[in-house]
């Protein structure tokens, strides 16, 4: 079984990716707080192309298959209600709180 991953192996395995990058000639450019990732931060948060802007499709009605499934819900056999109550062991006690017998209670 293998142990599993720490945090801190994580954080070091990311520092060691981030070391090579910029070794191997890579940069990291800043970016100021509270700019857009979003080339018109002022325009809709829609994307311009993708599923979004697809029209709505019309669902497709299957009656035969919702009538099979309520006649599934329907042919369930129905289990009768009446159950009988087990017989419970209680204990008698004397007058001073000694236990004396067991007696059968229904």
């Amino acid at each position: 079984m293998k142990k599993p991953i720490s945090k801190q192996q994580i954080r070091s395995e990311i520092e060691k990716q981030i070391v090579d990058f910029l070794k191997q000639g890579g940069s990291v450019s800043q970016i100021e707080r509270g700019i857009s990732g979003r080339l018109n931060p002022d325009g809709p948060l829609k994307p311009e192309s993708g599923n979004f802007q697809q029209p709505k499709t019309e669902r497709t009605y299957l009656p035969e298959v919702v009538a099979a499934l309520d006649e599934r819900k329907k042919a369930k056999p129905v289990k009768s209600k009446s159950i009988k109550k087990k017989p419970k062991k209680k204990i008698i006690y004397d007058d001073f709180g000694e236990p004396l017998r067991w007696e059968w209670v229904e």
